[in-house]
Order: C-alpha cells, then structure tokens, then sequence
C-alpha cells in the first residue's frame, strides 16, 4: 500500500491507509493505546484496543519510544472529538522502522541553543523548525520567479579568490597548491564581470565567508549571501526600485502559502510592503536620531549603529506606516572604494542600506564602471591595484553602467519571523566556535 501523507488522510475516511512518521507522543491506557504520529505535513492519533498478552500490536505499542520511526496501516476514521483534523486511524498492523534510543539526548523546550545544535538533526524535527526551512524554500522560489520573469541570468562565481573581493580584515586563507587562496567574502568583482560581459541582469545564491570573531545573535562564519547585479542604470535609485519591487513580490508568495502558519506558530503577521519604499538619507538620518535623543558614537561615524538602525526604523514606521526604509548617500569613509562618488560631491556615495523592522539587511550601491576613477579610488582606499589588476581590467572596455545589492538569506528569515538569533534559522551554524555538526 502507497504512503499517504498526513495531511491528506481527510480524503481517506473509511478507507484503508499507510502513513509514515515519527512517535509524536504515546498514551497508554487500561484499555487503549494512543499513539500521536508526526511527518512533514502535520499530526495524527493513531489508536488500538488492547486485546491481551498474545496482542502483537500491543506489544509493539508498549514497547514504543519518542521519535522513533514507524509505519502504521489501517482505516482513517471520523471522530469530531479529537482535536487533530478530527480523524483518526484504527491501527491494524504497525512497524517498527528504527527504534529511537531513549532518553533523547535534548529537549527542544528545556535545553539551551549551544546543546540543541549539537544534535540539530533532532532540533530539526521540530515543527517551527521545519516552517522556518518551508518559508526559505518559498523565499527562494518567489525570488527565481521573479528574477525569471525580468531577465535574469544565474550565475556561479568561484569561492577560491586569489585576493580580498572586499577588505582583507575579514578573509580566510587557505593553502592552494604551494600559495595561499581565499575564500570569497563576497561574489562582488564576478557579478561586476558579469555587467561588462555583457549579461545585463543577474543573480547568485550562494556561500560567502567571514573571517569576523564576533559571538552576536546576528553574526557567523558562513551564510547564504543573495546577490544582484543590474546594467544601464541611470543612479542606485534604479536599484533600490528593483529591490522594493522584488521584495513585495516574495512577501507576497510567502503571506499566500504560509501568512496564516506564521501567524499560529511565531505569532507574526506576513506584511506585503507599498512601493515605493521611504528613503533617508543619512545625514537626514542622523538629525532624525539626534532628535531622538540617539548619538551616533564616534567608531560608527558616518555609518549606523545597531540603536541607530532600530530607532530610524521605529520613526519610519511612525512617519511613513512603513516596515522598511532605504538609508542613502553614505559617506567614502565607511563604503568599499568601488561604489561611485557624486560628481558635486565626491564625499558622498551613490549608496544605500536598506532597514528592515530594526536591521540592516541589504547593502547596496551604483557602482563605479570607468576605469580611471576607478583605479584612482582604489588607490585612495590603500589598495594596491596589483592585487586586482584582473579586477580593473573589467572596466577598460566599454563596461556599462551598473549597479546592485546583496542581501543575506538567514537575516531575511530573522527578520520575517522575528526571530532573534541567525543560529535558528541557519540549517548548519558555523560560528568562531562551531565546525560540528
């Protein structure tokens, strides 16, 4: 008999069915056994009357433990009292798959996040931890659909670089054939290619890595960076006009698909933004913070801090009823040397970030497509053009102008759900501490 999967055994009553699944619960009692059954798509309760010492059903139930693996046959039932899809099955034969060994090693509601991402393949097992993994795949297939449907192309840009793709504070190195390689911070200068070969619109998901000691709820070695990259842009407005737009879009198929579970399980309600989105820039947004009594220390001059950030985000939310905000116009100080100057005032970038309920999540910019300013930049930074002369050669012969943004996919789903630590939403965490599991 095929396997059914829970959610679907509504279409099932009175007929026979097979489910597949893990020991939920067990209920025992005088005369019956309860057994609740969990799979990727929802609960049942499983129930047997017991028959005596010679019942083999019984015995398999008795002997049951959490989480093990089973497989369950008999009739789905009506039974309006039972609170999970007010059905349940009337077991006729069950098997034992892989009997869990008792007692599990953690308890999702009782034991601390360092202990359960020892054992992430059972914390896993947890309903809101499978949502969370559901909500990525929709984040990603609304992004594809997206992209698709505008021109795009997918890219795959090498992880071994033989320079930083950004600064050199944060790389790791490793040995590579007798010398030393990097790995990639960023796929920045390989998108940027893209634009001068002529690809006009493209896209990456894929590794990047930090070399960043740093043990916040909001930092880790290793993430998913979400990359775009566009040609024959006018100003970085037309790419903060991409991002609003691609956005609305993916919180539009995740509030269809999952807004309602969302709400059940983190109590979190799918907003879908307006376009546009506000825009501050950020010497207005540092009169806006002064306003509210908020300093921007002097080791986070010209850019945001963590307050800041959260406090522009609460008056854009006031002012503007909206839960994002571009923050534009960044100063040279605090951005990489090949976002593009203003030619008025060449101390300002045609920059952004974009705030979204409280933090950062996006990076982004115009960047600089003609090579002399661009070399000349380089060497303002501290760079030595050497060390990317392959880099600079891109932009010797006709590149277009361009621009794009990056965006990390854990800090979307942190701050979709409203969930305060990245370690929850990343399937495997890596962290200065952390190379297990």
């Amino acid at each position: 008999m095929k396997r059914i999967l829970i959610s679907k055994l509504k279409e099932k009553i009175g007929q026979k069915a097979a489910i597949d699944g893990w020991v939920h619960a067990i209920r025992k009692q005088k005369k019956m056994q309860f057994v609740i059954v969990r799979d990727q798509t929802g609960l049942i309760q499983a129930i047997h009357e017991r028959k005596g010492d010679d019942d083999p059903i019984e015995k398999i139930i008795d002997g049951l433990t959490p989480e093990s693996a089973v497989e369950i046959f008999g009739v789905v039932i009506k039974n309006e009292q039972v609170k999970l899809q007010q059905i349940e099955i009337v077991i006729d034969e069950i098997r034992v798959l892989n009997l869990a060994t008792a007692p599990l090693p953690i308890d999702p509601k009782n034991t601390s996040l360092e202990n359960r991402l020892d054992w992430r393949f059972l914390d896993l097992r947890e309903p809101a931890n499978l949502l969370i993994f559901q909500v990525q795949t929709t984040i990603e297939q609304e992004m594809r659909n997206f992209w698709a449907e505008n021109g795009f192309i997918e890219i795959h840009s090498p992880k071994f670089m033989g320079s930083a793709s950004e600064s050199g504070a944060e790389l790791f190195r490793v040995e590579y054939f007798g010398r030393y390689a990097y790995l990639a911070q960023s796929p920045q200068f390989y998108k940027q290619m893209a634009m001068a070969a002529g690809f006009d619109r493209v896209f990456e998901i894929g590794p990047v890595f930090r070399a960043n000691p740093s043990f916040t709820s909001r930092h880790d070695t290793e993430f998913t960076s979400v990359d775009v990259e566009i040609s024959w842009i006018k100003s970085h407005e037309d790419v903060m006009h991409l991002e609003e737009k691609w956005l609305q879009r993916i919180l539009k198929g995740v509030k269809e698909k999952h807004g309602e579970q969302i709400k059940e399980v983190f109590n979190v309600e799918v907003n879908v933004p307006e376009v546009p989105f506000p825009r501050i820039k950020m010497a207005e947004a540092y009169k806006i913070l002064e306003g509210m009594g908020h300093t921007i220390d002097r080791g986070s001059k010209g850019d945001l801090d963590p307050e800041g950030e959260r406090l522009l985000a609460k008056y854009a939310k006031e002012h503007y009823k909206h839960e994002f905000v571009f923050v534009t116009d960044y100063p040279i100080s605090v951005r990489p040397f090949y976002h593009m100057r203003y030619e008025e005032n060449p101390s300002l970038t045609k920059s952004f970030d974009l705030i979204w309920k409280g933090l950062e999540v996006t990076t982004g910019a115009q960047r600089e497509h003609r090579y002399e300013i661009l070399l000349k930049q380089t060497k303002e930074k501290g760079l030595n053009p050497e060390s990317i002369q392959y880099y600079l050669d891109f932009f010797k012969y006709g590149c277009p102008p361009h621009g794009g943004y990056g965006f990390g996919l854990t800090r979307m789903l942190m701050v979709l759900l409203e969930i305060k630590n990245v370690r929850e939403v990343t399937y495997l965490y890596r962290g200065p501490n952390r190379l297990q599991p």
